[in-house]
């Protein structure tokens, strides 16, 4: 054995080269092993790893395997690409280190490949001499179809270092080119994925002419058509779904519906809930299909009154008011309430909610205010007879009472108890409603030439010119004050010639009053003369009036002299 120069050694580890005895050459798929000298596995194998990571490194790039043989190169025992002829770039880059390592180790030492140098090389000349001869063009076939084998082995989670060859099947000794390669790999699937799933959220490429066109465009043209062209629209694709769903299509649509949280001057009440799902649940009120459920029930008759605030339930029963939360579906209660605010010594007859203050109106002739988060409590005497009605707005109380007059008393804690303001009127008062203005001085009297007994039992502002009456003659009215204080501008009459209690609108097209006999809830589109849809909630003769109602979206409660009642348009 002649011993190797100085410096062999770590020419041999710089190209990757074991000096000593070459191992048993692997055989081909059809029992023969290849020529020694035509490369061993870990040549190609170096080669290959060299090209596809410097191909991913680029990623824009698409990799070519012009005359790149399989990892397995040498081991078919004839040619490159997949059948193992080496190119004459490829094998002078494969073979070139090993044949120079060789010439310095000497003429008797093994070359990794299992033959020794000179054989190597005059082995590499024959491949040379033999490769120009060569089919060239399968070469380049068959390593495209190499790059497409090891593309699918990567994805199929194989190990890196391995490759799978035509003639057999080679393990590379370059482990950290391994950890390299299925590093890249992995970032380079997951780019995939999100390429993916970007192609699926965008337009499809094939369709008709209509999808290539603008979104601006499209969203032109669909604003023409009414809500049934939209939901079959919405049906062709997942595409276009998507796109029919979008707000500004459906905002025309919801501002002509019922109850779908536009006012009539165009704010949205409910910009959390998208615009398309409002606009179903308000067919549901158009065709008056809800579910009826009772909320709350009580033994004593009384005429209760309730307010909404955010998923909050204040309802007054006796002399006691309780707070309830809404569960998440609206349409039930939890049967704990969350507060109880007392302190007068009659029924309550009425009461608001202010700055985080309850302020209400007894039975006793008194008003109650009670911090809603808080145990605090005052109450003063307000007026000689029972207190009727009440609101609050910008720091002022107002009340009327059964004395025939009104009054104006202010919020702030420093002057509770003192009058500011007393209105002497012809009858008692029953309804009260501060103006947006806040002027704090008598603008006029509305109506005139009307029948004995048409009193005014509720009355709501819209705006600071518009407001809605209802009363004992049976009809709801609407008044413009910018117009005429005489004459409204228009009136729905009650089809029973029923008395109404209460009203409440949706600041838009939807009107809901409550009557006096058999407990029936009326649903109007102000659009038209006739009413939409009635609700009896009790059927026994002696049921009492609607003293009270309260909208949401998707809601309509209606407290009775017993219950509770709820109409759940969402689920009917």
């Amino acid at each position: 054995m002649v011993s190797p120069p100085p410096g062999a050694a770590a020419v041999a580890a710089r190209v990757g080269l074991r000096v000593g005895p070459a191992p048993r050459p692997l055989m081909g798929s059809q029992g023969r092993s290849g020529p020694p000298g035509n490369g061993g596995a870990g040549e190609g194998e170096g080669g290959e790893a060299r090209k596809l990571q410097e191909g991913r490194v680029a990623r824009g790039k698409r990799r070519k395997g012009k005359g790149k043989g399989k990892a397995s190169a040498g081991q078919g025992g004839r040619g490159s690409g997949a059948e193992g002829k080496p190119g004459p770039q490829t094998a002078k880059e494969a073979a070139g280190p090993r044949a120079e390592a060789g010439a310095r180790a000497g003429p008797r030492e093994e070359a990794e490949g299992g033959g020794s140098v000179e054989e190597g090389a005059r082995g590499i000349r024959g491949d040379k001499e033999s490769a120009g001869t060569g089919k060239e063009a399968q070469g380049k076939e068959y390593g495209k179809k190499e790059e497409w084998r090891v593309r699918a082995r990567r994805r199929e989670g194989a190990r890196p270092g391995r490759a799978q060859g035509r003639g057999g099947q080679a393990w590379a000794d370059i482990a950290g080119t391994g950890a390299a390669m299925a590093a890249a790999a992995g970032e380079e699937e997951e780019e995939e994925e999100e390429e993916a799933a970007r192609e699926s959220a965008a337009r499809p490429a094939a369709g008709p002419a209509l999808w290539r066109l603008p979104e601006e465009l499209l969203l032109l043209i669909c604003s023409y058509l009414d809500m049934r062209a939209l939901g079959r629209l919405a049906q062709v694709c997942r595409w276009l779904r998507r796109f029919t769903s979008c707000d500004l299509l459906w905002r025309r649509i919801a501002r002509a519906s019922l109850n779908s949280g536009f006012t009539r001057l165009g704010t949205d009440l409910m910009t959390s809930v998208p615009v398309k799902e409002r606009v179903k649940v308000s067919q549901n009120w158009r065709l008056g299909r809800c579910r009826e459920g009772i909320l709350l029930k009580w033994r004593c008759r009384q005429m209760p009154w309730m307010q909404l605030e955010d998923d909050s339930l204040y309802i007054s029963q006796a002399n006691f008011i309780l707070a309830y939360q809404f569960r998440p579906d609206g349409a039930s209660l939890n049967r704990r309430p969350l507060g109880v605010f007392a302190g007068h010594d009659e029924d309550v007859c009425h009461f608001v909610l202010a700055n985080s203050h309850i302020i209400s109106a007894g039975g006793d002739g008194k008003i109650g205010i009670h911090k809603i988060h808080s145990t605090f409590t005052v109450k003063y005497s307000a007026h000689e007879q029972e207190v009727n009605c009440v609101d609050c707005k910008g720091g002022i109380i107002v009340s009327g009472s059964r004395d025939r007059t009104a009054k104006v008393w202010p919020l702030a804690s420093g002057r509770l108890g003192q009058c500011l303001h007393t209105i002497q009127t012809e009858d008692r008062v029953w309804s009260i409603a501060i103006s947006p203005l806040l002027s704090g001085q008598l603008m006029t009297h509305l109506g005139s030439d009307f029948p004995p007994g048409a009193g005014v039992l509720d009355v709501m502002y819209e705006s600071p010119f518009t407001l809605l009456s209802c009363g004992y003659d049976t009809y709801v009215r609407y008044w413009d004050l910018r117009t005429s204080v005489r004459k409204c501008v228009m009136e729905w009459e009650e089809p029973h010639d029923s008395t109404l209690y209460c009203l409440q609108t949706d600041g838009n097209h939807l009107l809901a009053t409550g009557s006096s006999y058999y407990g029936v809830v009326r649903l109007w589109d102000r659009r038209q003369r006739a009413c939409l849809h009635a609700f009896p909630l009790t059927s026994t003769p002696l049921s009492s009036p609607v003293y009270c109602l309260r909208l949401t979206t998707k809601h309509l409660y209606a407290a009775l002299s017993y219950n509770l009642h709820v109409l759940d348009f969402q689920n009917p």
